[in-house]
């Protein structure tokens, strides 16, 4: 047994979704114990955190219905069943921001939310963009707004909780400590 492990001795499938799953598990604690888990499965994500030849961080703004309120982020999006987070990653960049790159390179991979969720992101550096005369459209009830900025107005959309997600103040903070400018 692994320490501190949480054997699960019962499942029951709450609800199924186009995105997650929730599941109301029983389990076993460290000190035979029992107690009750709702963990929510997800297929896992993707973001790339996008720099222009003019060394501009390129991002989106959409609006967030969990918070009710816009937020200005990297381009990221779910993995598809048994997708390749690289080729995710080159999709996303198309459909959401209209560029493609040469070089992308992978940054590092994390766990949103582990106390309740199997969520994984991967992070992506692309550099080198080159826009591309017809994009692959976005999905249909995906509506974003494009804007560059340099290092300096993102962290002053940091300040401003204009980025308030974790993987894109993951990515600012990468780039800060990247020395971007």
């Amino acid at each position: 047994m692994k320490k501190f492990e949480e054997k699960t001795i019962g499942s029951k499938t709450i609800f199924e979704g186009k995105i997650i799953d929730i599941f109301h598990e029983d389990v076993k604690l460290p000190n035979g114990k029992t107690s009750k888990r709702e963990i929510v499965k997800h297929p896992g994500a993707v973001a790339v955190i996008p720099i222009t030849k003019e060394n501009k961080l390129v991002m989106v703004e959409q609006f967030r219905k969990p918070l009710e309120r816009s937020l200005v982020e990297i381009p990221a999006g779910k993995l598809e069943k048994g997708e390749d987070p690289e080729k995710s990653a080159i999709r996303e960049l198309e459909e959401e921001t209209g560029y493609r790159t040469p070089q992308l390179s992978h940054v590092t991979s994390f766990y949103t939310s582990p106390g309740f969720s199997d969520e994984l992101i991967h992070i992506y550096l692309a550099r080198e963009l080159e826009k591309v005369e017809n994009p692959a459209s976005p999905d249909e009830d995906e509506f974003v707004e494009l804007m560059e900025c340099t290092l300096e107005e993102a962290n002053r959309l940091v300040e401003e909780q204009r980025i308030f997600d974790a993987k894109t103040a993951y990515a600012i903070t990468y780039l800060n400590a990247q020395g971007m400018e």
